[in-house]
């Protein structure tokens, strides 16, 4: 059986009369990484800084490789790092002096140059953090969240500030870290960012999780639909497209006809086109994503999905 890294059962919060975490519980494997999703106010980064420690739930429990980190920060910092959406720290502190202080407090720190090197810090490795852009502030935090090769690694809206070529380099190592044994708990607003990186994905809304599925089954659960569009070369029987099997709908947005239905219909759809001897210019094929199904399941608080 799979090991547990994350376990949190019944996690409530609130502050004062407003339920912000409600009765939240999940299991995280070791080596996952495991996205959260929501809308903001949903309650994703309250979740994560009672997993963290930094802030003690009203009601539940959680445990991070047994550890409750309510109550034992010390052995917590040992096994856990962390990436906060919003990280400051002393604004004349260079870069190179944050990644020896954090090396300082591990045991058996990842060698910080290297981490330097990936993450795009090399060139400022002598700049106050003060007068770093927002994106490499981002990528020193990141930096110094995985430098005590942490077991468990929270990232808070992983890829804020990153242009798209630091973005895709960040992945790559968040991938490396998950395959050299790391747990990694995900939260973010990027669909791309959830639906490439996690096995799985706890999508909150209201303080609740709504659905809990790899980003294929929340695909499914919410019927998200293929998209074919194009130009027609000529008159087309729109009818005729309608009537397809799995088609659920067919309009005009502009010079372009757009086909919505289940994967299999959009063969159908070409196939019909070529019967009215129609051909399909600037064709487009967009399979079902994971943000049109977080807009399904992110509209109707009170379904449950998982």
């Amino acid at each position: 059986m799979a090991e547990t890294a994350v376990d949190v059962k019944d996690l409530s919060k609130r502050y004062g009369d407003r339920v912000v975490v409600d009765d939240v519980g999940f299991v995280v494997e070791a080596g996952e990484i495991f996205g959260i999703l929501g809308p903001n106010g949903a309650g994703k980064t309250t979740t994560v800084e009672s997993i963290a420690g930094l802030r003690i739930g009203d009601a539940g429990s959680v445990r991070v490789h047994g550890i409750d980190p309510w109550t034992d920060r010390r052995s917590l910092t040992r096994v856990l790092g962390i990436q906060l959406q919003e990280s400051r720290l002393q604004p004349k502190i260079t870069v190179r002096e944050a990644l020896e202080l954090w090396s300082a407090l591990h045991p058996d720190p990842e060698p910080w140059p290297g981490l330097a090197e990936r993450l795009g810090l090399e060139p400022h490795l002598d700049q106050r953090f003060v007068s770093l852009s927002g994106g490499q502030q981002q990528r020193l935090s990141i930096a110094l969240a995985l430098v005590g090769r942490p077991r468990v690694v929270i990232l808070d809206e992983l890829s804020t500030g990153l242009d798209p070529r630091a973005r895709r380099d960040v992945w790559q190592l968040v991938r490396d870290v998950r395959d050299a044994g790391a747990t990694v708990l995900l939260v973010t607003h990027a669909m791309e960012e959830a639906q490439e990186l996690c096995d799985r994905i706890a999508i909150v809304d209201h303080g609740r999780i709504t659905a809990l599925d790899t980003p294929d089954g929340l695909i499914e659960a919410a019927g998200a639909l293929t998209r074919t569009s194009f130009v027609p070369s000529a008159p087309t029987d729109l009818e005729a497209l309608r009537a397809i099997r799995g088609v659920a709908s067919v309009r005009r947005a502009d010079d372009r006809v757009v086909v919505e239905g289940i994967e299999d219909a959009a063969l159908a759809v070409l196939s019909a086109l070529a019967g009215q001897q129609v051909v399909p210019h600037r064709l487009r094929v967009s399979g079902a994503t994971l943000d049109t199904a977080y807009l399904d399941l992110t509209a109707h608080p009170d379904k449950e999905f998982a």
